[in-house]
């Protein structure tokens, strides 16, 4: 096939496509054809068109450009790589739902600190078609969804290697971490008689009730402590674990104490102490909220329109919340997803923000045992009830993630690099202009 392309293309090209397209009005200058990417052209106009918007966004940051030339060669190799990804995601039927791409170009508004309609004004005003922009976006979206998803599989990371990658997080966790901290100490000897090592004990409980009833911690450590920095509200400003006073080092724990505890009342030889953490930087404890829902998930198709598909779905909300039938009973019997429908619909306990974003917000925010209005994401139609939620110290769970995280970003771009020449060299590319050929590396 490979070969055929070679052969035949080339032929059909230089028979059915002329150098040039004739414009509309001949006061015009032609739009010359200046590449051909397999059956696809790349027209002069599409380089113009993404010169203006490159030229238009550098220009409010301040930043220069390379010249005319050079720019132009930048944006049709770029324009050849965006064909051909797009190509392939035609070909295994990969597209950008509306809900998806009405909800990047609100986010784009609102990065600029626009509403959607203003940034419609905005893309009219510089002379654009605002269809082509949105198609733009949709291109976009798809070109790193397709990426993402081919680039993925050619990257494998072993358990071995995150579990490396954690020793070495945790590691640098562990010298980077810094608490501000204030201290109070109530000063008593060991040996100090036992009604006044009592008095003492009740003390430091009556100030941990205040500290945690909202007084200041700074105000009552220079009213009561008599600790070395009570004259600073107790506060020792920011330290490492390994700058942290041997006399009470040990109640830190890199991991577990985080912003806004209060540690002690706790004895030492020097007398009662407790400490108030006002900040932490470095490694963080996360705390997740996890949600166990259930849904069923119906997909539209040739046979199956959108409204059926949706009309489905209220039809067994309505059998649910009449008690005819139960919502595991329909999920197994209907749900097209198949990982849940055999357990009834049930997702298990789950961090939802591994869910698409309308999934994750609407299970974050109905109220339990809830059955939600049918509802679309990418995926299709879902009706949802979330079960139970917790909140959990995802914190190991996130260092992994993380730790997998670096891991593909720095194997990512050279798989990128290797796939992008892999899909050129099988495709048929001709560059009309040699100006614009770029320069092997």
């Amino acid at each position: 096939m490979k070969l055929l392309n070679k052969i035949l293309l080339p032929f059909i090209c230089a028979t059915l496509i002329s150098p040039s397209v004739m414009a509309k009005d001949p006061s015009k200058p032609l739009d010359k054809i200046e590449a051909v990417v397999n059956q696809e052209v790349i027209l002069s106009s599409d380089i113009t068109r993404m010169q203006k918007d490159i030229i238009s966004r550098y220009a409010k940051k301040g930043q220069t450009l390379p010249s005319d030339g050079d720019l132009q060669k930048q944006i049709l190799d770029k324009l050849i790589t965006d064909r051909l990804q797009l190509q392939i995601a035609d070909r295994i039927g990969m597209r950008i739902n509306d809900a998806q791409l009405d909800q990047t170009l609100q986010q784009i508004a609102k990065d600029e600190g626009l509403t959607l309609a203003q940034l419609k004004q905005q893309v009219q005003a510089r002379g654009d078609s605002y269809a082509a922009y949105v198609d733009m976006i949709r291109d976009e979206l798809t070109i790193n969804e397709i990426r993402q998803m081919q680039v993925r599989r050619r990257i494998n990371i072993s358990d071995q290697e995150v579990e490396q990658m954690v020793d070495r997080l945790n590691e640098q966790g562990e010298k980077t971490t810094k608490f501000n901290f204030a201290h109070i100490m109530l000063k008593i000897g060991k040996d100090a008689p036992a009604d006044k090592q009592q008095a003492m004990s009740d003390q430091a409980d009556e100030l941990a009730v205040k500290i945690k009833q909202g007084e200041n911690v700074q105000t009552l450590a220079v009213e009561f402590s008599q600790g070395p920095k009570s004259l600073e509200g107790g506060n020792w400003g920011w330290r490492t674990l390994d700058e942290i006073p041997s006399l009470f080092a040990k109640v830190f724990d890199d991991q577990k104490t985080k912003k806004g505890d209060l540690i002690g009342p706790f004895r030492t030889d020097m007398g009662f102490h407790l400490i108030k953490i006002l900040d932490k930087k470095g490694t963080e404890n996360i705390m997740t909220v996890e949600v166990k829902a259930r849904h069923i998930l119906i997909k539209s198709n040739i046979i199956l329109s959108d409204e059926k598909a949706k009309q489905l779905l209220v039809n067994f909300r309505e059998e649910i919340l009449a008690g005819t039938k139960t919502f595991a009973e329909l999920a197994e019997a209907n749900s097209q997803d198949p990982g849940s429908a055999v357990k009834g619909g049930d997702l298990g306990w789950a961090d939802p923000s591994m869910y698409v974003p309308e999934f994750r917000d609407l299970s974050l925010s109905m109220p339990i045992g809830e059955i939600s209005a049918p509802f679309r994401t990418m995926h299709g139609w879902h009706i949802l009830q979330v079960m139970e939620k917790r909140e959990s110290d995802t914190t190991e769970d996130a260092t992994k993630q993380k730790a997998y995280g670096m891991l593909f970003k720095q194997r990512f771009p050279g798989e990128v690099y290797s796939w992008m020449n892999e899909i050129r060299q099988e495709a048929y590319i001709k560059i009309n202009n040699p100006d614009y050929v770029m320069d092997e590396k």
